[in-house]
């Protein structure tokens, strides 16, 4: 069992930056690592991915050359830069793993990840 805890979401102006955590704790060997985002009434989508080593990334479009994911393996900590930010990056911020390294399509479902964090809420206003 993995356990996952996020933390550093807040309110921002538009333009502003923030750095989001998780710290993972349990049986921590895990491949991939993702960063999903939920808003009001609405699914939630892949927002980035990071191989284990930290070689292979992945980000949803509209987050690209806006937003950096890495990892720590040593602290069992992968983090989301989001610079840049918009009113519509708006929603809560949801870290998961899972075992093994997928497919591109298997890496953006979110049905893919095991273990998942309670969320952290990202408000950016206008």
């Amino acid at each position: 069992q993995v356990q996952l805890v996020e933390s550093g979401g807040g309110l921002v102006q538009a333009g502003g930056s923030l750095r989001l955590s998780c710290a993972a704790s349990g049986r921590t060997s895990s491949d991939a690592m993702g960063w999903f985002r939920q808003a009001p009434g609405k699914e939630r989508e892949f927002v980035a991915v990071i191989s284990w080593g930290g070689g292979i990334t992945y980000y949803e479009d509209s987050v690209k050359g806006r937003f950096t994911i890495s990892r720590d393996n040593a602290k069992n900590t992968v983090y989301l830069q989001m610079n840049s930010l918009k009113p519509e990056d708006t929603a809560v911020y949801y870290c998961a793993t899972a075992r093994r390294w997928g497919t591109l399509g298997e890496l953006t479902r979110a049905t893919f990840f095991e273990f998942w964090g309670q969320g952290t809420q990202v408000t950016v206003s206008s």
